[in-house]
C-alpha cells in the first residue's frame, strides 16, 4: 500500500500548524513578559515606560494573530489566551490606576473573555496600590482606589454565564471578591485609627514617600 500521498497531505497541514504554534508560543512569552514589566513600572510611577511596554505587547499580539486565523484551535489554546489576558490586565490596570475611563474590548482588539479575566486580575494590582496609599497616609486616594475595585467586582459578579464560556471567570471573580474584603478591612482599620488619633489631638502621619 502506497501512503506517500497521504503522508504528504497531512505533513503539509501539520507542518504549517506546528510552525504557527511555535510562533504563537514565542510571541506569548514576549506578551507576558512585556505586560508584567509594564505593571511593575506602573506601580513605580514610571508611566511612560509602562506605556511603551504595553505598546510592545500589543504589537506582538497583532503580529502573531493574523497567521493564527487559519489555526483556530491554536488561537483559542490556553497559552495564547493567557498571554492576551495578561496584556488586558496591563492595559486595564493602567486605566484604573489613573482613574481613566476603561477601554472597551474592541478598543484593545481583543475578545471579551480575556478582557474580563484581565479586568478581574487587575483588582489584585489595585489592592497593591491601595496598600501603598495606606502606607503613605494617602487616605483619599486609598478610598478612591477601593471604590474602583468595588465597581469592577459589581460588573464581574453580574455576568452569570457558564465557566466554559468565560474561561473560568467565576473563579477570577471569587478571588477578586476575597481581595476586596481584605482591602475593606485594611481600609476600615486605617480610617478608625486616624479618627482615634484626630480625637486625641494627635493626627497620624504616614511614612515619608520613597525618594
Amino acid at each position: 500500500m502506497d501512503l506517500t500521498g497521504v503522508e504528504a497531505a497531512v505533513r503539509t497541514e501539520l507542518d504549517a500548524k506546528f510552525e504557527a504554534r511555535e510562533r504563537a508560543l514565542r510571541g506569548s512569552r514576549k506578551i507576558i513578559q512585556a505586560s508584567s514589566k509594564a505593571i511593575r513600572s506602573l506601580h513605580r510611577g514610571e508611566r511612560s515606560e509602562a506605556e511603551a511596554l504595553i505598546a510592545e505587547a500589543r504589537a506582538v499580539i497583532a503580529e502573531i494573530e493574523s497567521p493564527l486565523l487559519d489555526h483556530t484551535d491554536i488561537y483559542h489554546a490556553g497559552f495564547f489566551s493567557d498571554a492576551v489576558k495578561e496584556y488586558a490586565e496591563a492595559e486595564l490596570t493602567a486605566a484604573l490606576l489613573a482613574g481613566d475611563l476603561l477601554p472597551l474590548p474592541a478598543d484593545l482588539g481583543i475578545g471579551s473573555v480575556p478582557y474580563l479575566n484581565g479586568l478581574g486580575e487587575a483588582v489584585g494590582e489595585l489592592r497593591r496600590a491601595l496598600l501603598d496609599h495606606l502606607r503613605f497616609g494617602r487616605l483619599p486616594e486609598a478610598e478612591a482606589t477601593f471604590g474602583r475595585m468595588e465597581h469592577v467586582l459589581d460588573l464581574l459578579a453580574s455576568l452569570d454565564y457558564p465557566d466554559g464560556m468565560t474561561g473560568g471567570l467565576r473563579r477570577t471573580t471569587d478571588v477578586a471578591r476575597a481581595l476586596i474584603e481584605r482591602s475593606r478591612s485594611d481600609l476600615t482599620s486605617t480610617i478608625v485609627q486616624e479618627r482615634v488619633r484626630s480625637a486625641l489631638g494627635a493626627p497620624g502621619e504616614g511614612p515619608a514617600e520613597p525618594g
